[in-house]
């Protein structure tokens, strides 16, 4: 029964996962098409420029982990093959690494 319920747990908690990170992922996109409108203001275009990579980036990051989510591998360090602890995973839900293989990685 205790496994049971720490199954319906966890398959909640990753539901609630998947939730947030498809609401930031629409919430990015949404962005990055305001971004990507033309200002017309040549002033603008550098800054413009890099808020459009970042953002780009949080998008490419957040599908990354949508992506480890339906395979299975979310949560796993990619590099060590440990498992990511979850205070990590609810500051940077879409962690890779570890915190020790994060800081090797650079």
């Amino acid at each position: 029964m205790t496994t049971d319920l720490r199954g319906a747990a966890d398959q909640q908690r990753t539901e609630q996962l998947r939730a947030t990170l498809t609401t930031e992922f629409e919430a990015q996109t949404a962005r990055l098409t305001e971004l990507t409108a033309d200002t017309g203001d040549p002033g603008e275009a550098h800054t413009q420029a890099a808020l459009i990579a970042a953002t780009r980036q949080s998008l490419a990051q957040i599908g990354d982990a949508l992506r480890r989510l339906a395979e299975g591998s979310y949560g796993i360090c990619e590099r060590c093959d440990a498992p990511i602890p979850a205070e990590r995973l609810e500051i940077l839900p879409h962690a890779r690494f570890c915190v020790p293989c994060q800081q090797k990685q650079g």
